[in-house]
């Protein structure tokens, strides 16, 4: 009973958390997961079941303005589905989380202007966290591979659809540091990082 009581108020006094998913079949990838702590603490995955999310961290702006779009939606409270009659483009779901309060709902498409905002910053967490696996599947097994990799993580860094691009310095430095990797890759990777360092 004490135990019982004790999770309870650790669920109750825990920060709000917002949560996202998108389902759709035959695209790639099929599902994304994300879930956004109030710290900005962010978890993306590509499978419900996958035990090794990556691991953002989202600037405090940037979060804050999340959480704030959730508050304009109503915190979920309200449909979001366009009457309009489009294309299936995978079904999101919005969550917020509150203690043991849970609150969702579920669109293919919203004209919401806030909802279409929210569903754009989830995208581009699920932006940074493929180009993520595309660099690190690239550094890891394809070499040859690794300059393109980088450059399409740099025209996203350009286009603004990366969220967290301190997540990269490792793969980053890795790829400067080692003469395995072409020089075009070296150089490269070198002056990406000194930028995202700076940056910051």
């Amino acid at each position: 009973m004490k135990r019982a009581v004790f999770l309870c108020a650790v669920a109750c006094a825990a920060e709000p958390r917002l949560w996202y998913s998108k389902s759709f079949p035959g695209s790639q990838p099929a599902y994304v997961e994300i879930a956004l702590e109030r710290n900005g603490a962010c978890e993306y995955k590509e499978a419900p079941n996958d035990d090794y999310p990556i691991k953002l961290e989202l600037s405090r702006a940037d979060t804050d303005e999340m959480f704030g779009l959730a508050d304009k939606l109503g915190r979920f409270t309200r449909p979001l589905e366009s009457p309009l009659k489009v294309a299936r483009m995978g079904i999101k779901t919005f969550r917020y989380l509150d203690g043991a309060k849970q609150i969702e709902v579920q669109f293919n498409f919203t004209e919401d202007l806030d909802g279409r905002a929210l569903h754009d910053w989830f995208e581009k967490i699920s932006e940074t966290g493929q180009y993520y696996i595309a660099l690190e599947r690239s550094v890891k097994y394809e070499k040859l591979g690794v300059n393109k990799a980088i450059l399409l993580f740099e025209t996203a860094l350009e286009r603004k659809r990366i969220v967290s691009p301190a997540l990269f310095l490792p793969l980053l430095d890795r790829v400067a540091k080692n003469e395995a990797y072409i020089n075009m890759a070296r150089n490269r990777a070198a002056a990406l990082a000194e930028a995202i360092r700076a940056a910051k």
